[in-house]
């Protein structure tokens, strides 16, 4: 199994203005930057507001940090119910995705709640490290639940169900209906969640490389955090610890992403039963139909002071 993080050799470049630079080294470079002037193109334009300036590129040789991507096979173990009707057989590979390695038990957890195929911890029987392979897990599911169909494809760490779904497929097919959780979430604790969110991103700390998903309470207090170079396995991973600590559906609650809102997303939380969704980018025009049609409450561009309520805004007040 992967670290969360990598070193690699990089090489730096720097522009620093020529006159204040230090002896240049060897392998710097003088460059020279002009204004922008009439002549450049013989257009007219605005005159000239400074005076050309030499600068010296410098180059310098260090170690990097940056996130891990790895694949993660998806297996199904165990001698589960006979194929049929397209699910998946003991011994299919589930899905491969690309994710960073860390929390895989939530991930894999989390990818079956999404998937539909298990609501409480007790559908799945058990989930293993396979040690003659790496980066390959083996999920064995409890008697009687069906396992999703075997994806034919890679399941990027950028793509969620990747447009399988619809919105009447997702909205009429949801274990726990979002539509009537009567949270109430004060403005301010929204606004707020970004930053505590922020926080607890000890990876992308130190690479500025990682998406982060985090589950509070309509109060403010978090319950978990986790990170992946991929926004919709960090929805799994936080998904999945829930759904292992029995804490599935998640009503009151407000899951907040580093990232866009995209149709995924949306289709993540409602599946938990997650009955708010809160974005620092923007949503998709899909998200916002997916969300209005499940009665989930989506916000998007939540920064400082301001934030968009895209669909049920009665329940931000």
């Amino acid at each position: 199994m992967g670290a969360t993080t990598g070193r690699r050799r990089i090489v730096r470049l720097r522009a620093v203005d020529a006159g204040e630079a230090p002896a240049a080294p060897a392998d710097a470079r003088p460059v020279e930057a002009e204004a922008a002037s009439a002549a450049d193109d013989g257009a007219p334009g605005p005159p000239a507001t400074a005076a050309p300036r030499a600068v010296v590129v410098r180059r310098t040789e260090r170690a990097d940090t940056l996130a891990a991507e790895e694949p993660l096979l998806v297996r199904l173990a165990g001698a589960g119910p006979v194929r049929s009707g397209g699910a998946a057989a003991p011994g299919d590979g589930l899905t491969l995705t690309m994710r960073t390695p860390g929390d895989d038990f939530d991930l894999v957890a989390g990818w079956l709640v999404s998937e539909g195929v298990v609501g409480t911890a007790s559908d799945i029987v058990g989930m293993k490290l396979c040690r003659d392979e790496d980066n390959t897990v083996e999920v064995a599911l409890a008697r009687g639940v069906r396992p999703p169909r075997a994806r034919a494809h890679l399941t990027t760490s950028a793509c969620g169900v990747c447009g399988s779904d619809t919105v009447v497929e997702v909205a009429g097919s949801l274990r726990w209906p979002v539509a009537d959780d009567a949270v109430r979430v004060d403005p301010a604790v929204i606004a707020a969640l970004p930053d505590r969110l922020r926080e607890r991103q000890r990876a992308f700390e130190r690479t500025g490389g990682l998406h982060a998903a985090g589950l509070f309470a309509a109060d403010g207090e978090v319950r978990y955090v986790r990170e992946d170079v991929g926004r919709h396995n960090a929805v799994d991973k936080v998904v999945g610890a829930a759904l292992r600590d029995g804490a599935l559906p998640a009503p009151g609650t407000v899951l907040q992403v580093s990232g866009r809102a995209s149709f995924e997303l949306v289709a993540k939380a409602a599946r938990a039963g997650i009955p708010v969704l809160s974005a620092i980018s923007a949503p998709s025009t899909l998200a916002v139909d997916l969300a209005a049609e499940c009665g989930l409450t989506l916000l998007g561009f939540v920064r400082g002071a301001s934030m968009n309520v895209y669909t049920r805004a009665d329940r931000v007040r």
